[in-house]
């Protein structure tokens, strides 16, 4: 089975908190960034489209950093979960936001083939992970972040499903 087929740790954030623009399954016009684990690290894949343009032939730098951000805060939400003894999927996903995003662009991301995001968290407390994020394309890595993803706190948490757009 790919990574991709799993499941997916975005798909089991409760409905209140699963809007977000990168990764939420509810977001009809969103990014629906999937993050799958493939042995300790964590797993997704996105084709940018043409609207993803920087200059003609690259990726705008702002997706790169949406799809590591929300990659990364999906890993944390994984991570959490095998330290509490559960796996993706199991009961609902913890959600964690950002505390801060960091990214370095080592080369330009060609607009058109599949990007691959491969994550591991370096380091982790009950209230928040450290996570270190790859993007490569056929191999080749051209930009890494590093996120720290910090436990969302109940006040962020909305029982009510938002308006539509």
């Amino acid at each position: 089975m790919t990574p991709q087929a799993r499941t997916a740790v975005q798909d089991h954030y409760p409905d209140d908190v699963a809007h977000c623009y990168g990764c939420g399954r509810l977001n009809a016009h969103g990014l629906h960034v999937r993050s799958v684990r493939d042995g300790d690290a964590m797993v997704a894949r996105f084709t940018p489209r043409a609207e993803h343009i920087a200059v003609p032939g690259y990726v705008y730098g702002g997706l790169i950093a949406s799809l590591i951000d929300c990659h990364a805060i999906g890993t944390a939400a994984a991570a959490a979960e095998r330290a509490e003894g559960r796996e993706i999927g199991e009961a609902p996903a913890p959600r964690f936001v950002t505390g801060s995003l960091h990214v370095d662009f080592l080369a330009p991301t060609p607009l058109g083939p599949e990007l691959e995001l491969r994550a591991e968290v370096t380091s982790a407390s009950a209230r928040k992970a450290l996570v270190a994020v790859a993007v490569s394309v056929g191999g080749r890595v051209t930009a890494r972040g590093e996120v720290v993803a910090v436990r969302m706190p109940a006040s962020m948490a909305r029982m009510e499903t938002p308006p539509a757009p």
